[in-house]
């Protein structure tokens, strides 16, 4: 019994042995993971707009390390992991490294490395101003407010910049970028926001084409908060604006529209915005010079502007006989001094006022006419025709 066990051991011993002699054998025999990296070692004056990407063939990337100037940068794998591709272009004027660690089947590991630069930018653009933000208009806002983004150049390369603008929130929001020219492109929802929708927009921009020879500066990231829902609705046939907050009237006021007569006298009809407050405003009559008839220059106090043609809802002691019952001004909504204390206090930029019962309509470019546009005919200026919020 003995001597057979023995035998019985030394046979396992060795089988083992085999086994693994064969394994080592195998894995000798295995060829190592193909790994390929675009752009490709060694070239130079790249053009920017052009992701990295790595592939893996007969195994899969372990790991792919890529830094440009000392900074890494991002990617993503495949869910097979024989892809990796950075999540964003090369930027202008950047030497990049990559090193992509693969593993074949037998886990034998190979490192591959390549190093590339990109040509230099022959010019920059940058963001002018992006709006909503803490100095204009605060960073809670009404339910109404766009997102408006300025550039210092004319940009043509739209589909490249509208990629690179991620709209983020804590409620999904169907919404799209809308081109008012080559330097203007804001963002709505197909309806208003949510109340209390926290919003972040990121601006992924720097290296990307803005046009031929022209890349972004750098990137942006802007937070702001929609406040609760006010909308705010003025009929010049029945003289009386009322507020409506969250679903509530708070407030139903009496007010004097414009007088009519010349189409510039009347206030025009649509859905505006809040875009400015103010305690005192002076206003001057459009286009009339001092001495000349129908000239004015007049002192206001606690105005909330809804234009960009001279429109405010404003105190008016003057026609507080008037409010209610008739339309006198020059085209502003005109209401009484302590109710326009109280709207000037309880409205936010971005709210919106809703002006109804006048032939001028409103020109959606004419302000923040944004909501005058159709959502169909909204899209129509959208390169991407729209998409959902990403979460936040």
């Amino acid at each position: 019994m003995r001597a057979g066990a023995g035998v019985l051991a030394l046979l396992m011993a060795t089988g083992c042995t085999a086994a693994a002699a064969e394994r080592e054998q195998e894995a000798a025999a295995a060829p190592a993971t193909a790994v390929g990296i675009t752009p490709e070692n060694g070239a130079q004056g790249l053009v920017p707009e052009l992701p990295i990407m790595v592939t893996a063939a007969g195994g899969t990337l372990k790991s792919v390390t890529v830094e440009a100037t000392g900074k890494r940068v991002e990617g993503m794998f495949s869910a097979d992991r024989t892809r990796w591709r950075s999540a964003r272009p090369m930027t202008p004027g950047t030497d990049y490294t990559v090193t992509a660690v693969a593993i074949n089947r037998a886990g034998k590991t190979t490192e591959t490395r390549s190093a590339f630069s990109t040509l230099k930018a022959a010019k920059s653009f940058d963001v002018q101003t992006i709006l909503p933000n803490k100095d204009l208009t605060g960073l809670t806002v009404g339910i109404g407010m766009p997102i408006m983004i300025t550039f210092d150049h004319d940009v043509t390369d739209r589909v490249s910049i509208e990629k690179n603008l991620q709209v983020q929130a804590s409620k999904p929001v169907q919404g799209a970028w809308h081109w008012f020219d080559n330097r203007h492109v804001s963002f709505r929802p197909k309806e208003y926001w949510p109340a209390h929708t926290k919003v972040r927009l990121v601006a992924r921009l720097a290296g990307v084409r803005g046009g031929d020879g022209m890349y972004g500066a750098k990137d942006y990231v802007r937070d702001f908060t929609i406040g609760r829902s006010q909308i705010s609705h003025g009929d010049t046939g029945t003289h009386y604006m009322k507020v409506v907050r969250d679903g509530k009237v708070i407030r139903n006021m009496p007010i004097s529209a414009g007088m009519g007569g010349a189409m510039k006298y009347y206030t025009t009809s649509g859905v505006h915005l809040a875009m400015d407050r103010e305690l005192v405003t002076v206003m001057t009559s459009p286009g009339i010079g001092p001495g000349s008839p129908g000239y004015y220059q007049t002192t206001v106090y606690d105005t909330v502007r809804i234009s960009d043609t001279g429109e405010y809802v404003h105190g008016a002691p003057w026609s507080v006989g008037d409010q209610g019952n008739s339309n006198v001004s020059h085209g502003c909504v005109n209401i009484s001094p302590a109710n326009a204390k109280w709207f000037r206090i309880n409205t936010l930029i971005g709210d919106p006022i809703i002006i109804s019962g006048s032939p001028r309509p409103l020109d959606p470019t004419n302000g923040w006419g944004h909501w005058q546009e159709s959502w169909k005919q909204w899209l129509k200026w959208s390169r991407l025709r729209g998409a959902s919020t990403e979460p936040l």
